[in-house]
């Protein structure tokens, strides 16, 4: 049996908010179906995007008068410079001067498309907590506003969605026909979402909770209250991976925390690691977690305390793999790891030596530290950085207490854009090479097993157990290091298939 997608928008509604001329000319266009937003700028020739196009608008200027004519045709904007329409799920979101004044418009063309959580069915009915993750566009929360329709009419729970930006019900005092049955808390302002959550399972006895974009430690908290009370959870996250989320520092609590425990030296022989190791500090806060690589393709990880403490161990793991076609048939893959774990645990035997020749240089972006004393502790420390300028080109962002709490425009963006953030709770020396061991701690692993199983390899093609072998995939900076191992044992190596399962095969 299969669902036939469908998607609701009520474009008009969004349209009427522009200038008569702009409306029109949009009206002209081909392929409204696919109209993602509308940006006016003032002073800048107004433009309609599509995914992969963009059309001007009219070849003329911006007025401060079109954008007073739009914002008299739309809601009142909140403390995150977000407005709706009434009963719509459109989102217009401001820019603005230094002054408060608003100086641009992005006009968001929210879908209500019904059918799309048909490829995570079983998990949501299973009544497990879910999270799912993916880049900023990709379609998590329309995926969410469906599930919560699906978990309030088909199944008949009682569901509560905390809607900070009433992105997922829509602007307005009675909710968008999208969400179903289900009920939706308003949020005043984006600080106040965890206290939301909080009161959403005090006052309303529901048996799910829904909740679209955890992004603080407070909200973090909370959902692991929520949770430790039995209700169901599902929820959207910033990050686009599970790997990545357990990078983040603020949010890892989610998949279960980390924490570094130094053994015994009886201990960490018996083990065969060093004395400082990586482990799960505790159950995680959601049970099933989903990467939303595309529209209608997800990775699925079904038992995420597992996976957490399989990545740790430096174990191979492969995600459930789930594409809907067009007509409506879920393919299920499963990818079954390069290595079988008894491989990998018998190179995990060995203690683990960090290499200073190939570890990674890792880019990092402070935000309120002092460089000089940043570079003098990765001196200290004998760990390689390159300090950039900008959020959006770093691996990693360092910062204060102080600064993380107050959630600067720039931290925002970056844990948006899924580059984790590490916290150091002062601006001394000893507090800063302490943030900065504990991001090459996370980092550190990963890449010395993949060398390791490089090695591995180019002695089996070398000794002629093999003719060639694929490796598991890695990203660009580890697959760089695989190949130039081989190129020094003089054997020929290339990399197959696409991101993020691209890997390195070696042959002779």
């Amino acid at each position: 049996m299969t669902t036939e997608r469908l998607a609701t928008d009520d474009l008009g509604a969004l349209l009427r908010a522009l200038p008569p001329d702009l409306m029109q000319r949009v009206l002209a266009l081909e392929g409204l179906d696919g109209l993602l937003e509308i940006v006016m700028d003032l002073g800048r020739p107004p433009e309609a995007r599509f995914a992969g196009r963009e059309e001007i608008l009219a070849q003329r200027e911006v007025t401060a008068e079109d954008l007073a004519y739009a914002i008299s045709r739309i809601g009142q904007f909140g403390g995150d410079n977000r407005a709706g329409i009434e009963r719509t799920l459109h989102r217009i979101s401001a820019l603005r001067n230094r002054a408060g004044k608003v100086v641009g418009l992005t006009l968001r063309v929210g879908r209500a498309v019904y059918g799309t959580m048909e490829i995570i069915r079983d998990v949501v009915e299973a009544g497990r907590s879910i999270l799912l993750l993916g880049r900023p566009g990709v379609g998590k929360t329309t995926l969410l506003r469906e599930v919560a329709r699906v978990l309030a009419d088909d199944l008949g729970k009682r569901v509560v969605i905390v809607d900070t930006s009433n992105e997922i019900a829509g602007d307005g005092d009675i909710p968008h026909p999208g969400i179903g049955r289900a009920r939706r808390m308003q949020v005043a302002t984006p600080a106040l979402q965890h206290s939301v959550m909080i009161e959403a399972v005090e006052n309303h006895m529901p048996e799910v909770v829904v909740i679209d974009e955890i992004g603080t430690e407070q909200e973090a908290g909370a959902a692991r209250t929520i949770a430790e009370r039995g209700v169901q959870l599902v929820a959207t996250a910033h990050g686009n991976t599970l790997e990545n989320l357990m990078l983040n520092p603020t949010l890892a609590d989610l998949v279960g925390g980390i924490q570094t425990v130094t053994l015994g030296d009886e201990e960490a022989r018996r083990r065969g690691t060093q004395k400082s190791v990586l482990e799960r500090k505790g159950p995680p806060t959601f049970q099933v977690l989903v990467e939303i690589q595309a529209y209608q393709r997800v990775a699925l990880y079904h038992d995420v305390a597992a996976t957490v403490d399989a990545i740790l161990l430096g174990l191979p793991v492969a995600p459930e793999t789930r594409a809907r076609d067009e007509s409506g048939q879920v393919q299920v893959t499963t990818g079954a790891p390069t290595k079988e774990p008894a491989k990998a645990l018998e190179r995990r035997s060995t203690p683990r030596i960090p290499d200073a020749r190939t570890r990674e240089t890792v880019k990092v972006y402070p935000f309120g530290l002092s460089w000089s004393r940043l570079e003098d502790a990765a001196r200290g420390l004998g760990l390689s950085i390159a300090i950039v300028r900008e959020p959006e080109d770093a691996d990693v962002v360092l910062t204060l207490k102080n600064y993380y709490r107050r959630k600067t425009p720039r931290l925002r963006n970056a844990e948006s854009a899924g580059v984790p953030v590490y916290v150091a709770r002062s601006n001394s020396s000893s507090q800063i090479a302490s943030a900065l061991n504990s991001v090459f701690e996370m980092r550190r692993g990963p890449e010395e097993d993949a060398l390791a199983e490089a090695r591995e390899a180019i002695d089996d093609v070398v000794g002629g157990e093999q003719q060639d072998v694929e490796l598991q995939p890695q990203n660009a900076h580890v697959r760089k290091m695989q190949h130039e191992l081989a190129e020094r044992a003089s054997l020929t190596s290339r990399s197959t298939g696409h991101e993020p399962y691209r890997r390195v095969q070696i042959s002779r």
